[in-house]
């Protein structure tokens, strides 16, 4: 037991030392070039020239942040989902979540466009929760009908095409220049964010988290099978209606400000998984959330260095890290099976 729960220190603080040192690594490289000197003139709130200020607060900053905060929050959804399930391989992404969130996102935006309103962060993430829902909600009107976890994902993967196809078409089609520059919201960027942003992001998705945590014993029970929580005095309705909530909620976020981004939310759940070697939910929760801000702020990061100026959707690069451990995933699962 004390090995255990050495290896579970040590492993909190190996996340934790890569999640300060990629929150740091963002905030000093970029495209433009500003020397580490000055970055941390900065940081110890010293002066130094107002371009260099500028970007570090209104561009580096923020995007490194709501990398950080949303990547947690993916993660944490995924987490979720997986648990609603039982499936190793749901995620707000391939369940369709993500592409029901921006669906109406982008819906209220055009309405919002073509009638000179502008559209506050809370009205967005609320727009952003209702498509998140409706989309979970087929899904858990399919799950009924379907026997098997891979047609349910199949399914989710088949709402997802729908709802994006739509989108796309309807963000094709916008007369507003606003309208036509969601071409890259809906491929997935951090990009843009201020601090505004930042804090109702963080304020959302705490919430939820603090939430998340308080639910852990609940879960515990549930992942041992629902009869097990029954008998141990689980809320079984209570507690999955707060985990569709709470999944959308944070899917949702995450939408409404940097578009869907693909495989965090599936991929990090097992990332936590191999390095904590346990399923407690009082660990993996905020491991989910340590491991989603690590992995996102190195892809965006990746996303807007490697080919600069030129600037990659935040989703090329988390497919590029995030598919390889699903297919690993799907393998295993298959071989047990056998």
């Amino acid at each position: 037991m004390k090995d255990k729960n050495y290896r579970i220190a040590a492993a909190f603080v190996v996340f934790g030392i890569l999640w300060i040192l990629f929150l740091v690594l963002n905030i000093f490289v970029g495209s433009a070039e500003i020397s580490a000197a000055q970055t941390i003139d900065f940081l110890l709130g010293k002066g130094i020239d107002k371009t260099a200020e500028s970007i570090l607060w209104k561009i580096r900053i923020p995007r490194t942040l709501s990398a950080m905060l949303l990547g947690g929050a993916l993660a944490l959804s995924g987490y979720l989902l997986q648990t609603f399930f039982h499936n190793p391989i749901a995620g707000p992404f391939v369940l369709g979540v993500s592409s029901g969130a921006k669906l109406v996102v982008a819906l209220a935006m055009i309405f919002a466009a073509s009638r000179m309103i502008a559209l506050n962060s809370l009205v967005m993430i609320a727009a952003a929760f209702l498509g998140a829902l409706a989309s979970l909600g087929l899904v858990l009107l399919i799950s009924e009908k379907v026997g098997g976890m891979s047609l349910l994902v199949v399914c989710g993967v088949m709402i997802g095409y729908i709802c994006s196809a739509v989108t796309d078409f309807v963000v094709t089609f916008a007369d507003d220049a606003d309208i036509v520059n969601l071409h890259n919201w809906s491929k997935g960027s951090f990009s843009g964010m201020r601090m505004e942003n930042v804090g109702t992001i963080f304020v959302v998705v705490m919430i939820s988290f603090l939430a998340a945590v308080l639910l852990s014993k609940p879960i515990s029970a549930y992942r041992l099978g629902e009869n097990f929580a029954k008998n141990s005095g689980v809320d079984v309705k209570k507690l999955r209606v707060m985990l569709i909530l709470l999944s959308g909620l944070l899917s949702a976020c995450v939408t409404a400000f940097a578009g869907p981004v693909s495989f965090v939310g599936i991929a990090v759940p097992h990332i936590v998984l191999f390095a904590f070697k346990t399923g407690k939910p009082i660990v993996l929760i905020p491991a989910c959330f340590l491991g989603g801000g690590i992995f996102c702020m190195v892809c965006d990061m990746i996303a807007r260095t490697v080919f600069s100026p030129t600037e990659l959707s935040i989703s090329t690069v988390t497919a590029i890290f995030g598919s390889p451990i699903v297919i690993a995933v799907m393998l295993r699962r298959k071989r047990q099976e056998l």
